[in-house]
């Protein structure tokens, strides 16, 4: 739907030889995968259940500020060296976030932001844009619908009677979520990847999309009606001043991210949620980092499954970004 929750078996559906994280531990890296909030692997709580609502009271700014700290810290810890961190569409935007804020980077060595998601006001994914524009997410939230499973029953019958309305149009939006395994290239709204195996499309949807919160959603919604980077808004000045002490949401200023951050940036011109002109706008917010501690790369034909899933992702992204790793 929107930059998707995930867990860290995406990092190895392809085969051993075509899997980041495998292709890494081979290259003699000590590989740590972590699994979102809220996914099959990461659903335990000290004293709260997945059926609890507060379970699911959270966004990405609570990834940002305590989920990917506390794994930082934990790895440095366990290992005593600094970190060469990997995220992925969201995870992406949560690092980002807390390097903003010069959170982690004590601990950090270099970064590689692959189908980087900061900026999503030209995202260009049909479902993306008439989710978000029809505030399908505030909607379920409202019905009570706290874990947004887009696997699951409740979201896609709310989807169909919503879509059975007069004048409502939800071609793209319910085709991806009914009919998804029969769309090859697609992957629910992520682009026209070009270079996926028809098999490991039925391999992802064995395992993905997880579940994420649904105000999660409507904290990417926000964000692309808005184009902007900011804490959730709760739509209301008196909580968002009792939450924030002030009455709208703070921003992050990803310009704040400490110049010296080695950085790896690699995009598509596929991509249908990192658009280029969203990373474009990204870049041109880390104009002033040190020009040799960021590198830029631009694959013309790849979506945003092609840089986890792509028969020739070790080749064109892999490759160069464990050279970079080593070189910092």
């Amino acid at each position: 739907m929107f930059p998707m929750n995930q867990d860290g078996i995406t990092w190895l559906l392809s085969p051993p030889d075509q899997s980041l994280a495998l292709v890494l531990a081979d290259n003699e890296f000590d590989v740590w995968i972590v699994s979102s909030r809220g996914t099959k692997y990461s659903r335990d709580h000290a004293y709260l259940k997945p059926e609890d609502e507060a379970y699911w009271d959270w966004t990405w700014d609570e990834l940002a500020a305590y989920d990917l700290p506390a794994t930082f810290q934990y790895v440095h810890g366990q290992t005593g060296q600094k970190l060469h961190y990997v995220g992925h569409s969201l995870g992406t935007l949560i690092a980002m976030a807390a390097f903003s804020k010069g959170e982690l980077v004590s601990m950090l060595r270099s970064a590689g932001l692959l189908s980087p998601v900061a900026y999503v006001g030209e995202i260009t994914s049909p479902l993306g844009r008439n989710a978000a524009k029809n505030f399908i997410a505030e909607t379920l939230k409202w019905l009570g619908l706290h874990e947004f499973n887009p696997k699951g029953d409740a979201v896609t019958k709310f989807l169909k009677k919503m879509c059975a309305q007069p004048g409502v149009d939800c071609t793209n939006l319910l085709n991806s979520f009914t009919d998804c395994r029969t769309k090859t290239q697609s992957l629910s709204g992520l682009g026209k990847n070009c270079c996926l195996k028809p098999s490991i499309v039925d391999v992802f949807l064995d395992h993905e999309p997880q579940p994420s919160s649904t105000k999660n959603m409507i904290h990417i919604a926000q964000m692309i009606r808005d184009g902007t980077i900011r804490m959730y808004d709760y739509n209301d000045a008196g909580q968002n001043k009792k939450r924030y002490g002030q009455p709208t949401p703070p921003a992050y200023n990803i310009e704040n991210i400490p110049k010296n951050v080695p950085l790896f940036l690699s995009h598509g011109g596929a991509d249908s949620l990192s658009d280029v002109n969203d990373v474009n706008h990204l870049l041109r917010t880390l104009k002033h980092h040190d020009q040799d501690k960021i590198v830029v790369q631009f694959v013309k034909g790849y979506a945003h499954a092609d840089f986890v899933m792509g028969t020739n992702a070790r080749q064109v992204v892999y490759e160069p970004l464990m050279a970079f790793f080593k070189r910092h």
